[in-house]
C-alpha cells in the first residue's frame, strides 16, 4: 500500500474529514486532498506528525510494513 492509500485509510477509521485532518495538521484541506491523490507529499516532519497523530510508525504510514 502507498503512502497516499495508508493516509486515507488511516484517516477514514478515524471518521474524520479531510477537513477535520487539515485543521489537526495546521494546513489546508487542499493539501490533504492532494497528499491523498499523490500529487505531493508532506515534509519529513510533517509525516513524523502524522505517525504520531495516527499513533503509527512511520514505516506503516509509508507502506513499508503492514503492522
Amino acid at each position: 500500500m502507498k503512502f497516499n492509500e495508508r493516509l486515507k485509510e488511516l484517516r477514514t477509521e478515524k471518521g474524520w474529514t479531510q477537513k477535520a485532518l487539515a485543521e489537526r495538521m495546521n494546513v489546508t484541506d487542499d493539501c490533504i486532498f492532494f497528499w491523498e491523490k499523490g500529487r505531493s507529499e508532506p515534509s519529513v516532519q510533517q509525516i513524523l506528525d502524522l505517525s504520531a497523530l495516527f499513533e503509527v510508525t512511520t514505516d506503516y504510514l509509508l507502506g513499508k510494513t503492514d503492522y
